[in-house]
C-alpha cells in the first residue's frame, strides 16, 4: 500500500467542481461518474499554493508546501517546492508524457515516470493525471444485476452512495465507493478498497468556495485505513484561474523559481 496516498490528483481534480442536475438513483451510476469527470475539467489554467500536513504516530507531524501550476491542454503540470526547507528549490515538470524532476543542489534535471515520488511523499506524477473515472471504472451490480446504488444521509446532508469497480488493471484500487450531493453532484466523501475488499483509504471533501462560478474544494482530509492513525490534511489557497504562458511549462522558468 502506498502508505500516505496523498491523492493530490483529487485535489486538484475535483478542485474545480460545477453543478449539475440530480440524477434518480436507480440505474444512474454512470451518469453521476460522467457529472464527477466534468468537474475534472478547468476553464482555464490555474496556478496555486498547496500545503500538505502529514501526521504518523512514530514520526510527528510534517508540512509540505508547494506552488503549483497546471494546464490541461497539454497536459501539463509544474510544481516547485517551497517547504520543509530541506526540498525548497526542487520541482517537478510535466508535459505531455515527458516528466522530470528538478533537484536545485546539484541544478540538475532527471527523466523520470510516473510513479516517482513527489517531495518524498507517496504523491507520485500519476496522481496529477486527468484520467476519466468513466474509462477506469464501471458500476458495480449485486447477484441480482441491480446497480449498488442508494439514497443517504452523509451528516445532514442528503447524498447518492454508489459503488463502482475497476474495469481496467492499471489503478491503485480495485474497488471505490462514493458520497456525492444529490443536489449538484459534487464529490463529499471517497472509499478506496483493495482486490481483498479491505478498505484502505477514506478521502472527505471538507470545505469548498466558489471560483468563476465553479466549486472548488479547498480543504481534503485523507485517512490511511490500513497504517491507523496516518492522515493528510490539504490546504489549497491563493488560486489564480488564468491562462499562462508557455514559458511557464519549461526547464528554463522552473530553474529560474528554484534560484
Amino acid at each position: 500500500m502506498r502508505e500516505d496516498r496523498l491523492r493530490l490528483f483529487l485535489a486538484f481534480l475535483v478542485v474545480f467542481g460545477t453543478s449539475f442536475p440530480a440524477f434518480a438513483a436507480e440505474g444512474r451510476i454512470v451518469p453521476i461518474l460522467q457529472a464527477i469527470d466534468e468537474s475534472y475539467k478547468l476553464k482555464n489554467d490555474v496556478t496555486a499554493q498547496v500545503m500538505l500536513t502529514q501526521q504518523k504516530p512514530e514520526q510527528g507531524t510534517k508540512v509540505i508546501e508547494m506552488l503549483y501550476y497546471r494546464r490541461d491542454s497539454d497536459d501539463s503540470f509544474l510544481i516547485v517546492m517551497t517547504a520543509p526547507e530541506n526540498e525548497k528549490g526542487n520541482g517537478y515538470l510535466r508535459v505531455g508524457d515527458n516528466f522530470w524532476m528538478y533537484r536545485k543542489n546539484t541544478r540538475t534535471f532527471q527523466h523520470v515516470n510516473r510513479d516517482e515520488s513527489i517531495g518524498g511523499t507517496d504523491a507520485n506524477s500519476g496522481d496529477f493525471e486527468t484520467r476519466k473515472l468513466t474509462e477506469l471504472y464501471a458500476p458495480a451490480v449485486d447477484a441480482a444485476g441491480k446497480e449498488k446504488i442508494s439514497e443517504e444521509m452523509l451528516g445532514q446532508i442528503p447524498v447518492h452512495k454508489s459503488e463502482v469497480k475497476a474495469k481496467v488493471n492499471d489503478v491503485d484500487y480495485p474497488k471505490k465507493i462514493f458520497w456525492t450531493r444529490k443536489d449538484n453532484n459534487l464529490l463529499l466523501k471517497q472509499e478506496s478498497y483493495s482486490l481483498s475488499d479491505t478498505l484502505m483509504e477514506t478521502a472527505y471533501f471538507l470545505k469548498f468556495t466558489v471560483i468563476d462560478g465553479r466549486y472548488v474544494a479547498v480543504k481534503h482530509l485523507y485517512i490511511d485505513e490500513f497504517e491507523k492513525g496516518n492522515k493528510t490534511v490539504v490546504d489549497i489557497s491563493n488560486i489564480v484561474s488564468k491562462e499562462l504562458d508557455d514559458s511557464i511549462f519549461t526547464k528554463a522558468y522552473l530553474e529560474n523559481l528554484s534560484k
